[in-house]
């Protein structure tokens, strides 16, 4: 498989990207943005509940501004979860806030307390990208899922995504089998193919959680992904199909394990068929943003030539080549999904 990229270039909100997050309400004004929260006075290592560093640290602040930061964010939080009520924000306090350092956008991740009752929650304080935000979108479009975010000239404000981290669900539930394996398995294929299809990329099981829902006979299980910076940048195909990172292997196991190769595919047709609907319920909102992102050039030129001539060869359809950017390569790929439904040869039963 291709190496990730390192260090992937931060690409600023287009005016036709602005235009159509403002036509969908994913634009709000906030009383304070990404650069005011990167005044801090000094930080101190992150530690879990085991002793072991989180790779995050605690930023501290000038007591002169640390007031107005911590206003300014229950604001925030109030937007993001109660459409600008401030009424919501009387009984919160903001408890930590956190920096992640080696993280390629270097985001904060705010942590908000209930006073009545210790409740929290946590959201986070990003620097707009627009790979991102394109990520974000196909996701709260084309997935099971709904993603809470928005912008605000060069910040992107994103909601906490509740579940278990992949590779600690690996470490802690794999040796004790507290788990349905074959539930699990389906959902590793539906999520793979969800992957694929809208092409964002990197999703090694440090970059989606797992969220678990128990019903009275059984354990549903959803996989959603926390980490949207790689939506269509790599050039390599299998940097889209999260079965080739070494990361997931155990999942892959279990797949071979507990699904014959007609399960999966079948599994595989189930997703493309939701895929499908989902598309033609929300068409319109889908066109407006492939409009924006086909004009986007959010990934080097090189990229875009690989990728295209390896998405050529997989669904056997030459219309990749004649694209030239990562947006037209989602929107070709999308196509392929809507002509192959249509026709019912192979991803949608009669």
């Amino acid at each position: 498989m291709g190496l990730i990229s390192k260090k992937k270039t931060v690409f600023k909100i287009s005016p036709a990207l602005r235009k159509y997050l403002k036509t969908y309400g994913r634009e709000e004004k906030i009383p304070l943005d990404y650069f005011d929260l990167t005044e801090y006075q000094e930080y101190i290592a992150l530690y879990d509940r085991n002793k072991k560093d989180t790779l995050w640290v605690t930023v501290l602040y000038d007591h002169n501004i640390a007031k107005g930061i911590h206003d300014g964010l229950k604001k925030v939080y109030a937007n993001l979860k109660a459409a600008g009520d401030i009424s919501v924000i009387q009984h919160l306090y903001i408890d930590r806030i956190d920096l992640c350092m080696y993280a390629n956008t270097q985001p904060f991740r705010i942590r908000v307390v209930n006073m009545l009752n210790e409740n929290h929650d946590y959201f986070y304080v990003k620097r707009a990208d627009s790979s991102r935000i394109y990520g974000l979108e196909l996701e709260h479009i084309l997935s099971p899922n709904r993603i809470a975010y928005f912008v605000c000239g060069d910040t992107l404000i994103e909601e906490h995504i509740v579940g278990i981290p992949a590779d600690q669900f690996l470490k802690n539930n794999l040796v004790d089998r507290h788990f349905e394996e074959t539930r699990l398995a389906k959902e590793f294929v539906k999520f793979n193919e969800r992957c694929f299809v809208r092409l964002l990329g990197d999703m090694h099981s440090s970059n989606f959680v797992i969220d678990v829902t128990p019903d009275f006979e059984e354990t549903h299980y959803r996989m959603r992904a926390i980490d949207f910076d790689q939506q269509s940048y790599e050039r390599r195909k299998s940097v889209y199909l999260p079965q080739f990172f070494k990361q997931n292997k155990h999942f892959v196991e279990l797949v071979t394990k507990n699904l014959t190769l007609e399960s999966i595919f079948q599994y595989q047709r189930e997703e493309r068929a939701l895929i499908f609907n989902r598309i033609r319920s929300s068409r319109y909102q889908l066109k407006n943003l492939m409009d924006a992102m086909v004009h986007e050039h959010l990934s080097p030129a090189i990229h875009v030539e690989t990728l295209r001539k390896e998405l050529c060869k997989h669904y056997e359809y030459e219309g990749f080549l004649k694209c030239k950017t990562m947006g037209e390569l989602v929107k070709t790929s999308l196509k392929t999904l809507i002509r192959k439904s249509r026709s019912h040869d192979g991803f949608v039963k009669k």
